[in-house]
């Protein structure tokens, strides 16, 4: 336990999961409040461990109400978050200054796409491009591999222009052989310059390479994915929602920094709303799933006419919701 001793793990617990806690009575007020390093907060299940030898005290039970009850006063778990976040408020927002407007809901896109690949394959292979500052190229291969595929990953050299051209030569190549792209994400050149994924972007705008993703996707029927840094390089691509790599308008859709102004680390809410990408070949029109985000630019930008007729098109995958 570290600074704030038992009452502040345990609250620290209760943020977490909106599960309120009672504590036993008769606590002293060190093991309450005092550090002690080296000790543990434990949340069982009654009969789930033997403690017989162990040096513990029991601290409490939780409870279905949102609140800890310590010696009979009840503190509701809202009250406690708010004066426990106000601090660092004015420093790293966590309330919008104005309340984003909510989007319409998408209606659910049923229709599953039917388009097989050009060559099949009994275990298909995927390039994985690693560019400076990308950060989960591993996880994403173990990912591929555990579905049956066999993932080729080539760190991309830019140290000199003799090397540059190697990697160009060794990506056309990688591509060529592949049945999947993917462009994995991080902080690709630390973002910069002007944001996110440009990086990657400008790599996949040489010739040789725009015309083996061409190939890739209009002649093999092959696929492209892209997490974080990655799926910012396909929208300034073009190839979200284009499906091909092409020079961008002022109104084209992008990604833009978050409603509240700063990098977000959370878990959120998304319904599926599309199951025409052969990426949610596994899921349902509705489902609702709980993930973990992190970004500064997680929000998708488009016109209005433009995310109708995405909508319309069965081409926007998931959307933010609420669990209601």
């Amino acid at each position: 336990m570290r600074e704030g001793g038992a009452a502040a793990a345990v609250a620290r617990m209760c943020f977490g999961n909106k599960i309120g806690f009672a504590f036993n009575r008769g606590i002293d007020r060190a093991t309450l409040f005092a550090p002690l390093a080296g000790s543990f907060v434990v949340e069982l299940k009654e009969g789930d461990m033997c403690l017989e030898g162990l040096d513990y005290k029991l601290l409490g039970t939780t409870v279905e109400e949102e609140e800890i009850i310590l010696e009979g006063e009840e503190l509701p778990l809202d009250e406690l978050i708010e004066r426990w976040m106000a601090p660092l408020e004015p420093v790293f927002p966590n309330i919008p200054k104005e309340e984003p407007p909510m989007s319409p809901e998408v209606p659910l896109y049923k229709q599953r796409n039917a388009a097989a690949p050009a060559l099949h394959v009994a275990q298909p292979r995927v390039f994985i491009p690693v560019f400076p500052g990308t950060n989960c190229e591993y996880d994403t291969a173990r990912a591929f591999e555990r579905a049956g595929a066999k993932p080729e990953v080539l760190v991309v050299k830019n140290l000199s222009p003799a090397a540059i051209e190697e990697t160009i030569l060794r990506m056309e190549k990688a591509i060529r052989a592949s049945q999947i792209v993917m462009l994995p994400g991080g902080f690709s050149g630390g973002d910069e310059p002007d944001g996110s994924g440009k990086f990657i972007a400008t790599t996949f705008r040489n010739p040789r390479i725009a015309d083996a993703v061409t190939e890739l996707l209009e002649k093999r029927d092959g696929l492209m994915l892209g997490i974080c840094n990655g799926f910012q390089a396909l929208i300034k691509l073009g190839l979200v929602p284009y499906g091909r790599i092409t020079e961008l308008a002022e109104d084209d859709p992008t990604l833009t920094f978050n409603t509240l102004g700063r990098h977000v680390s959370r878990m959120v809410y998304t319904r599926v709303t599309s199951v025409k990408s052969p990426w949610l070949a596994g899921c349902e029109a509705g489902e609702l799933h709980c993930v973990p985000v992190s970004h500064g630019e997680g929000r998708f930008y488009a016109s209005d006419e433009t995310l109708r007729a995405l909508a319309a098109n069965g081409q926007i995958a998931t959307q933010y919701v609420d669990p209601e």
